[in-house]
């Protein structure tokens, strides 16, 4: 198939392109939001840039939404209406906000579009309605074992901590920091050096994937204090290198996280004990560390998520196609 997706979701779209398809990109001069391509990731050479001005002649089979923006871009770039002339699928990457219990999406009832939720916990909490919807479960290129954690610390990744305190559950960093130094990964992270001047919690900052994942690896245990996300993909990644993981028990990470691969709990007393477990065995961090990575390969392995998504194409393209022949004319004329 020939896919037409936005770079909006890096880590998403980096096991997107690994499939068996053609997928374009737009990209733009400014290499703004909207026209990032590839963005010098290291991709398959079939994953391909695209002018938006040679969109209208191209040929594209089905059109994969992340953003609400990206609706009125492709239809007056392609010159096509999704859901009817091309097949189109929405992906919700995100937990909603707001009045959780009622909160509707904004699809919610259009029947052309799929909603393609990324986690059962979002297919659960968003009010769809009579749209269609699916779930299609992360899957992450697998960096392999690499799990040392000859290091005494812990590691977390966390963007911009401090302004997503409360959502990241950076503020319960500081009793997890009583037990063994915190190393925080990601954007913003040197803003924690005002939280955290003794640097009990320190910011590491924002690092290539590769050296990011070797760096977390030699750390003792991996923790997950998020209170509010769809699903951290840094949380699958660190469980495919094979690090013990210790996650706070809230949305999605009940079913990504089985509590023999570390622990996991919405009691952070809890989570301190065995955090200080981890710490004082190594042999035992070992161990759930290797049912970290075995867990996160069966259930969010990169051959289970793109066999998925080939069957939600397949699917959408067939409805698309078909809602296509049933608005053509009969050709009868009364008699």
């Amino acid at each position: 198939m020939n896919i037409l997706f936005w770079h909006a979701h890096g880590g998403w779209a980096d096991a997107f392109v690994r499939g068996p398809h053609r997928y374009l990109l737009p990209t733009t001069p400014d290499r703004g939001p909207f026209g990032l391509g590839r963005a010098d990731r290291d991709w398959p050479e079939n994953a391909v840039e695209v002018a938006p001005e040679d969109l209208a002649d191209a040929e594209v089979d089905v059109v994969v939404l992340q953003r609400l923006e990206e609706f009125e871009l492709a239809e007056r770039w392609l010159n096509r209406r999704l859901g009817r002339d091309v097949a189109a699928v929405f992906v919700e990457h995100n937990t909603p906000k707001g009045d959780v219990p009622n909160s509707i999406h904004p699809l919610a009832d259009r029947s052309d579009v799929t909603v393609v939720h990324v986690t059962h916990f979002n297919s659960l909490m968003w009010d769809t309605g009579s749209a269609p919807t699916t779930v299609v479960e992360h899957g992450i290129p697998d960096p392999g074992q690499r799990y040392s954690g000859g290091l005494e610390r812990f590691a977390a990744v966390i963007n911009e901590p401090v302004r997503r305190r409360r959502v990241s559950g950076t503020d319960l960093l500081g009793e997890f920091a009583g037990v063994a130094p915190v190393d925080v990964y990601g954007m913003g992270t040197e803003e924690l050096r005002e939280f955290f001047p003794d640097r009990a919690v320190a910011g590491a900052g924002d690092l290539p994937t590769r050296l990011m994942h070797a760096e977390l690896a030699s750390h003792r245990a991996y923790l997950h204090t998020t209170r509010w996300t769809s699903l951290g993909l840094s949380l699958l990644e660190a469980m495919h290198l094979g690090m013990p993981v210790v996650a706070l028990g809230t949305t999605e990470a009940y079913r990504a996280v089985p509590p023999e691969a570390g622990a996991i709990s919405t009691d952070v007393r809890e989570l301190l004990r065995a955090a200080r477990d981890l710490h004082e065995d190594l042999d035992e961090a070992r161990r759930r560390g290797a049912v970290a990575r075995a867990f996160a390969l069966e259930h969010y392995g990169l051959p289970r998520f793109l066999a998925r998504w080939n069957e939600v194409l397949e699917d959408v393209v067939a409805a698309a196609a078909q809602r296509a022949k049933a608005l053509q004319p009969t050709g009868r004329t009364a008699s």
